[in-house]
């Protein structure tokens, strides 16, 4: 038996002997098989700082900072799906419930440190010192690649970062980004004062300089690099920059997104169209609470600004979606590191927590149920159906048609491409 099939026999040995699953005749393809959802594209926004549950998806009894007793900060809400209550400032969401499932038992082990914890829940892994992972985006783009041609497969509206990049996948499966709806994609659009002939100049010497680190190198170092640069002279055409005139769109749907954070949603829907597979749209950009949705101290009295908007932008997102037949083939994840507890700390606000948090996940042709297991009247610990980081990964992926036991390879080692995680199969159908 070869090294590889070794590895893959091995490691579904442990899980098959309980679970009814497919398997292969042969050793090469024993793999295990899973049901798969109907999603073609991912918009994945995320929530920088540590979402609060208990004052969004996971609504508690009501609290007091200023008396320090542990609750929600705001009032609940009925929702569309019976039984199932949101956070007074989801109004919008509330609505659109039946296409939505708050995932409110996520869990990890990681509290203290906000980039470990991001890069947890970008790649589903926790910080390695010899294996560099990829993000969640990058497996999609390996994975599936581009739905059109001349799009990138992998976009990133925020600022760019080492945990949504491609790890030992390699560039091509790393991401284009842009920081502001108005400029475009970073990189790609040429400066006013670069004429022709001084471009001409530019990529003359990088050609230079290529064709030297492939000698030194081997060819192998630079191919990647040469197909992301000829992708990124073809991405600066006319054709694909069209996607950045937002002011197409009408005006009353324009208004109905809300400012930049629903604008960058506006325009993840049309880099769908053209067939962009991934797309994370950052809402962190915009301390409007003086601390984005990482709630300490202060930051907690103006939260709600931050819900205000996520529910704008998110609700009109589905409708929209809906609208354009795309919904079915598009998952929405709503992600953040961690979550924050039902207690206030000593300035009113909140710490972090880890044991329990909320992830949103909504269209993708999913069994929608608006909630997904339950916590205790803390929000604290998990009282059913937990939801492990490698299990929603696995759920994310399978939705879009990649199989969650895959193995990817670093070099010639494999390395499974969720941490052992299995779909929920009650979402996929």
């Amino acid at each position: 038996m070869k090294r590889r099939q070794f590895f893959q026999v091995a490691g579904i040995g442990g899980i098959a002997a309980g679970t009814n699953l497919t398997l292969g005749e042969e050793a090469g393809s024993h793999i295990a098989h899973f049901p798969k959802g109907k999603a073609e594209h991912c918009i994945h926004i995320w929530l920088g700082g540590g979402a609060a549950q208990v004052d969004t998806w996971d609504p508690k009894a009501l609290g007091d900072a200023k008396g320090k007793k542990a609750g929600s900060y705001y009032p609940s809400i009925d929702t569309v799906v019976p039984g199932v209550q949101v956070c007074e400032h989801l109004s919008g969401c509330a609505k659109v419930m039946d296409r939505i499932t708050a995932m409110r038992t996520v869990n990890h082990d990681v509290i203290d440190e906000h980039a470990a914890a991001s890069n947890r829940m970008h790649t589903g892994r926790n910080v390695s010192g010899t294996t560099v992972y990829p993000s969640l985006g990058s497996i999609v783009a390996h994975e599936r690649g581009a739905a059109d041609e001349g799009v990138p497969a992998y976009v990133v509206i925020g600022y760019p970062n080492f945990s949504r990049g491609p790890g030992f996948l390699g560039a091509k499966a790393g991401f284009l980004y842009l920081l502001d709806t108005d400029a475009g994609p970073a990189g790609l659009k040429r400066p006013e004062h670069v004429i022709d002939s001084r471009q001409a100049r530019r990529e003359a010497l990088l050609a230079t300089m290529r064709k030297s680190a492939g000698e030194v190198r081997g060819k192998d170092s630079v191919a990647g690099y040469d197909e992301v640069m000829a992708e990124s002279l073809r991405l600066a055409g006319p054709k694909f920059m069209e996607v950045f005139d937002l002011k197409s769109e009408k005006g009353d749907l324009r208004n109905s997104y809300g400012g930049e954070f629903g604008q960058r949603c506006l325009l993840a829907r049309r880099l769908i169209q053209r067939g962009v597979r991934f797309i994370e749209v950052s809402h962190n950009m915009n301390f409007v609470n003086g601390t984005g949705w990482d709630t300490h101290n202060q930051g907690q009295l103006n939260q709600h600004i931050l819900i205000q908007e996520l529910d704008k932008a998110m609700s009109t997102l589905i409708t929209d979606l809906e609208a354009h037949g795309m919904l079915d083939k598009t998952l929405i994840v709503v992600n953040t590191e961690f979550g924050r507890p039902s207690a206030f700390d000593g300035g009113g606000g909140r710490g972090h927590q880890g044991t329990a948090f909320s992830v949103v996940l909504a269209g993708g042709g999913l069994q929608h149920q608006g909630a997904w297991g339950t916590t205790d009247e803390l929000s604290k610990e998990v009282v059913d159906k937990p939801c492990s980081v490698p299990d929603l990964f696995a759920t994310v992926l399978a939705d879009l048609g990649i199989e969650p036991r895959k193995e990817l390879f670093d070099g010639d080692r494999p390395v499974p491409i969720t941490d052992q995680g299995t779909p929920i199969a009650e979402l996929l159908g």
